[in-house]
């Protein structure tokens, strides 16, 4: 009977509710002219912030509905003075909505979202983003331009920081996490921001790493790999979606109708309102796609784009082209009916103003302890020989490297509100430590002076461990920052290698906003450590966890290469008609001099590199160790109900509590596509004690087992299906199952 009231009343009050909200769109969208309209697909403010006074011309734009919505406005009461001219002295006092990037905090900077990745974890992703957007909205901030949500598989990549990784499933947990996050329980709640999903589409996929350059994608491998992070995101109630720079296989995102109409508003059923990234209206002209700055207008609108960002193609040329024909009224109408949509689901027409009771605190308590705990979240260890780690407190230690003390760098790219003044660097918290002594051996990563060098070495030959601090600057990734070598800049790599010659074990500690190539330090360091760029907290986050009293929580969101030459490199890869293996594997310097053309195997891998990357998806060492045995599944073949029970025991075999994901993959053997060698479908976080076993349940679905083919139809086909389950992509244990 519960039930059934539930239902009832689902279906009677929600389309109650819908009318409301069309209704006053509607009654809005009778009293606008023409001008009022393009006014609302105005997103207009500065590349960081507005400085001095407000124009008065500015002001005026504001009064005759001219701007839609504010961009880096970060002066409150510039906030407040533009929210009261638009509401109490424009003509129908529709109200602004105030835009900042919030990426992974305002004031209490969380890790860096790839950071955030590797905690494989919901409640860390929602934490970061409730953070956020209690701290925003407290000066008014009311719209944020994250989650970014763009698969990344070449680390070459900048905003490979920003993402969420390399796999679709770990991405769309995330996503869900992030907008309920940033969105709170309701929209209207003015602690409460509306996310922005982006870049869409397949920004990740572009050529060689390169930012902005172009993604070729067939259909298939952009429904399977690209689309489900969005579709997440929109399921849960993203507010926004933006547009993104590149093209897709030769039409720009940003004027491309078949992704923001087809397949966004179609196939996803998206609602809300589509804003171009900065200047990616006008951006198509040197595309090569429009031929002015009216055609790039008329192709973003009638490609579905409701909101252009900075440059001015609307506010140019719209009324001319809705004038002579060339983009129908009904257009802009639909383009305005999704901003006002959300601007009535903010509540801004209710209270357009920041409350005076708004409970946002900077740097709040609870909001630090989220910081902190997601940095030990995010935190991978990558090598550990000997049980180096953890730190033994009688241990004399050398704290050393560009990065050890480095309060800006450790926020990480796209900081634009985070205060270095607080902080709390590896320095800091190691200060606690009397028997730690301190050098930065050099002053920045890219630092090429080996100055320091003597006296680095010195004080490491007083010392029983070294833990050095490297990586790259903030600076170094993020938007527009790609890398076509990913090593060590600078000197590291040389200091490293000086630091080893005094037989003290090191412990490298990386710093960075992607998957550095450490092959050469590898060798002579004892212990890896990535950090990502890990925030506010990130100094005692990383003393805690080196010297044992929180245990690192990451695993890898994105594949580790060797090298560059590796790129781009991901887990769930296609076989070929000729997969590596180990077998047959030759690597060049075991080639006999005059060996015949064919006789080295003839598979897919490099001669130099081999088929491996340096640590595979998913990989994450802990303080302790865990087995895995006895993996049953329920049936040898999926019963009628689509479901298939599968167990695993896993048992703690170290000496102290630990927590494991537990990883769950599988492979459709044989399709009308050929598909990837494995794709995880679940994962659970599992701690025990040591030595603890527990048997691990994982129910597989029918649902989990379909693709998308290359006639762009969801399809579920017979046949055998392998599992795997274990502790990452590479290590794991494997059975097999059919559909009929």
């Amino acid at each position: 009977m519960v039930l059934v009231t539930a239902c009832f009343l689902m279906v009677c009050c929600a389309p109650k509710k819908i009318n409301q909200e069309e209704q006053q769109i509607e009654k809005l969208l009778a009293q606008m002219t023409i001008d009022d309209k393009i006014g609302q697909t105005a997103l207009r403010g500065t590349s960081s912030r507005v400085k001095g006074a407000l124009s008065e011309e500015f002001k005026q734009a504001v009064r005759d509905g001219q701007v839609g919505s504010v961009l880096n406005v970060m002066n409150v009461e510039y906030v407040k003075e533009l929210q009261g001219i638009a509401v109490e002295e424009s003509r129908l006092g529709i109200p602004l909505i105030f835009a900042r990037d919030v990426i992974h905090g305002f004031k209490t900077i969380f890790p860096i979202p790839i950071g955030l990745a590797a905690s494989w974890d919901e409640q860390t992703a929602y934490d970061c983003a409730r953070v956020s957007a209690l701290e925003a909205s407290s000066q008014g901030i009311r719209w944020t331009f994250a989650p970014m949500l763009d698969i990344a598989r070449d680390s070459r990549w900048g905003r490979v920081a920003e993402s969420p990784g390399e796999d679709p499933y770990l991405a769309s947990i995330l996503a869900k996490a992030y907008i309920r996050g940033f969105q709170g329980d309701s929209l209207s709640d003015p602690r409460s921001m509306a996310a922005c999903a982006k870049h869409f589409l397949a920004y990740g996929a572009a050529i060689g790493g390169r930012d902005y350059n172009s993604a070729v994608i067939h259909n298939a491998e952009m429904q399977n790999i690209y689309l489900p992070p969005f579709k997440a995101a929109i399921d849960a109630g993203a507010a926004t979606i933006m547009s993104s720079f590149n093209d897709v296989n030769g039409v720009p995102a940003t004027g491309n109708k078949f992704i923001l109409r087809d397949i966004l508003r179609d196939q996803l059923g998206f609602n809300g309102f589509v804003v171009s990234d900065w200047n990616s209206v006008t951006e198509m002209i040197p595309h090569g796609f429009a031929a002015n700055e009216k055609e790039a207008g008329k192709l973003s609108a009638m490609a579905g784009l409701d909101m252009e960002m900075t440059s001015a193609a609307y506010q140019n040329h719209l009324k001319q082209l809705i004038e002579t024909g060339e983009v129908s009224m009904d257009v802009l109408d639909d383009m305005v009916r999704n901003i006002l949509r959300v601007k009535i689901q903010l509540g801004l027409f209710k209270a357009p103003y920041i409350p005076d009771n708004h409970p946002g605190q900077m740097y709040a308590e609870e909001s630090m302890k989220a910081a902190y705990d997601a940095a030990v979240n995010s935190f991978v260890l990558l090598k550990n020989d000997n049980n180096l780690l953890p730190l033994k407190a009688e241990q004399k230690i050398l704290l050393t490297g560009p990065l050890a003390d480095a309060p800006h760098d450790q926020l990480g790219t796209w900081t634009f509100d985070g205060d270095k003044a607080r902080t709390v660097t590896v320095k800091d918290a190691f200060e606690q430590n009397a028997s730690t002594q301190f050098i930065n051996g050099l002053e920045y990563s890219r630092d090429n002076s080996k100055k320091q060098f003597q006296a680095t070495v010195a004080k490491a030959k007083k010392s029983d461990v070294i833990v050095f601090v490297g990586g790259e600057e903030a600076i170094l990734s993020g938007e527009a920052h790609s890398r076509a070598d990913i090593r060590l800049p600078g000197v590291q790599e040389e200091l490293l290698y000086e630091l080893s010659q005094t037989g003290k074990p090191i412990v490298l500690v990386i710093m960075a906003g992607r998957p550095i190539n450490i092959s050469a330090v590898l060798p002579f360091v004892d212990a890896v450590m990535m950090a990502w760029h890990p925030g506010t907290l990130g100094g005692p986050a990383l003393y805690d966890v080196l010297t044992g009293s929180r245990e690192p929580g990451g695993r890898l969101p994105i594949t580790w290469p060797k090298s560059a030459g590796q790129l781009p490199i991901y887990y769930n890869q296609k076989n070929t008609g000729r997969p590596a293996d180990k077998e047959s594997f030759v690597h060049m310097d075991d080639i006999p001099v005059g060996a015949w053309q064919s006789s080295l195997g003839n598979k897919s891998h490099y001669l130099d590199a081999g088929f491996l990357p340096a640590f595979p998806f998913g990989y994450g060492l802990t303080y302790t160790s865990f087995d895995y045995s006895n993996l049953l599944l329920s049936d040898t073949t999926m019963n009628d109900a689509g479901n298939i029970k599968m167990n695993v025991t896993l048992t703690n075999t170290g000496s102290r509590k630990g927590t494991e994901i537990v990883q769950l993959y599988l492979q459709d053997q044989t399709a009308s596509l050929t598909r990837p060698v494995k794709e995880l479908k679940d994962y659970q976080k599992v701690t025990l004690l040591a030595n603890e076993s527990r048997v691990i349940e994982f129910n597989i679905k029918a649902s989990q087992l379909t693709f998308y083919n290359n006639d762009n139809k969801k399809v579920l086909e017979p046949g055998v299906f392998n599992v795997f389950v274990g502790g990452n992509s590479l290590h794991v244990l494997s059975d097999s199952f059919c559909f009929e």
